[in-house]
């Protein structure tokens, strides 16, 4: 299977900027709408903004080039549901003016999306094999 990676790389930049920005200037709801982009583009992949955003403007526009590798989508799709995961606890932390829980957990998903984006490290892709190694149903041993 093919995945393209440049629109991984173009969600990831998104989701760093803009919980970067909900830092800046304390919005709990922009660490919301980051939740929500996230949790909608695991469940409807095709549905996922950021993505919509890279291959209806940015790709055709020839700002960002298709980078097609054999992978499987799968573990993508897990780490952005638990990066999702971990944004909708951070927007409750905040909205429960537990700021210091609701930034570290924003923080933490700035810096493993960081972690993918620059140095091509998927930490929720390891923890989906990894979990497919202990025979957890629904997690698949080995990538494409």
């Amino acid at each position: 299977m093919q995945v393209d990676h440049s629109a991984l790389r173009v969600n990831q930049a998104f989701i760093i900027a803009f919980l970067l920005l909900a830092f800046i200037l304390n919005a709990a709801l922009v660490v919301a709408f980051v939740s929500a982009v996230m949790l909608m583009g695991t469940i409807i992949p095709q549905a996922g903004l950021f993505k919509r955003i890279y291959q209806h403007l940015l790709k055709p526009q020839g700002w960002v080039k298709p980078d097609f590798q054999a992978d499987d989508p799968a573990p993508h799709r897990f780490a952005q549901g638990l990066g999702g995961v971990f944004t909708l606890a951070s927007t409750l932390a905040l909205v429960g003016n537990l700021s210091l829980l609701g930034w570290g957990l924003a923080w933490l998903v700035i810096g493993l999306a960081a972690l993918n984006l620059f140095a091509g490290f998927c930490a929720g892709c390891f923890v989906y094999y990894q979990l497919g190694k202990r025979n957890i149903l629904g997690f698949k041993v080995r990538h494409v």
